[in-house]
């Protein structure tokens, strides 16, 4: 009779719980399946799409492991399990986890303002965050950039992207200018007559934009010029130089004369004066 009792009490159990059990288990093994072929998907379509490798794996992976805890917080609602408890302690963590990495989640953040709104990409010369130099490498925390005495630099991208990014190699095209001292007493029109000669005669320079010379103003008994000529970014600094050389040598060949620096320099015997000042003195005293 107990045994009878026991199995007519068991089968029912078994029979509800054994098909909720049957049924979480497909469950869980679809949601796999699913989830990682929306993962697969997801990673593949980014990369198609040419966008970032390690965005493109963590959005996969962020799609993968969501869809997993749903399909678990699912499954365990099926046998009468509060899935709102485990809803409040998911939260709580989540918290928890933001407030400790809140610097390292800023870095994430403006990292993944870097990679899509693209204000550099590799390869470009910049300066930001106090640093300048190639950018070698964009990441989600950090980027590497090498200075031009080849260093490597990580910057957080937090300081990159809290300051002004300057980004000499975005234009195909930048403008070289050199200053220009001439003295005061030559002549203004033959030395813009020279300087656009020098400027003309830059190797190197673009040649679909005229070479400008530019009167900047007066002041230490010289004029003040400069000199605007435009290249590529590769050349930006052999232009620089064939620009001063060309200037040097086209000024000399007009004859035309830079400042000179001069300081006049007055030496007293200090020990005369002090002679002639007591003579002086001896001259004017009473009854001398």
């Amino acid at each position: 009779m107990e045994t009878e009792h026991l199995l007519e009490t068991m089968v029912p159990l078994i029979t509800a719980y054994g098909l909720r059990i049957v049924g979480v288990l497909a469950v869980i093994w679809l949601s796999f399946r699913v989830a990682g072929w929306l993962q697969l998907r997801v990673t593949s379509g980014l990369r198609s799409r040419r966008f970032d490798e390690t965005l493109s794996i963590f959005f996969g992976n962020l799609l993968r492991w969501l869809i997993l805890v749903a399909s678990m917080l699912a499954c365990l609602s099926v046998f009468g399990v509060e899935t709102t408890s485990f809803a409040a302690v998911i939260g709580a963590a989540s918290l928890a986890v933001g407030l400790a990495f809140q610097g390292t989640l800023s870095n994430f953040a403006a990292g993944v303002m870097l990679l899509v709104f693209r204000p550099f990409k590799v390869g470009d010369y910049i300066v930001a965050g106090g640093k300048e130099g190639t950018v070698t490498e964009i990441g989600l925390f950090v980027t590497a950039i090498d200075s031009p005495d080849n260093r490597r630099i990580y910057l957080s991208n937090t300081a990159i992207g809290a300051g002004a990014i300057e980004n000499y190699t975005a234009n195909p095209l930048r403008r070289v200018d050199i200053d220009v001292n001439i003295a005061g007493g030559e002549d203004i029109d033959a030395s813009r007559k020279a300087l656009e000669a020098a400027g003309s005669s830059v190797p190197g320079r673009d040649p679909e934009r005229a070479a400008e010379v530019f009167l900047k103003g007066f002041g230490g008994g010289c004029v003040t010029w400069q000199v605007r000529v435009w290249t590529v970014p590769a050349s930006y600094w052999d232009v620089w130089q064939a620009t001063v050389r060309a200037v040097g040598y086209q000024l000399a060949s007009a004859e035309i004369a830079m400042p000179t620096p001069a300081l006049n320099v007055k030496v007293a015997d200090a020990a005369r004066e002090q002679d002639s000042r007591f003579s002086d003195t001896r001259q004017l005293a009473p009854g001398a």
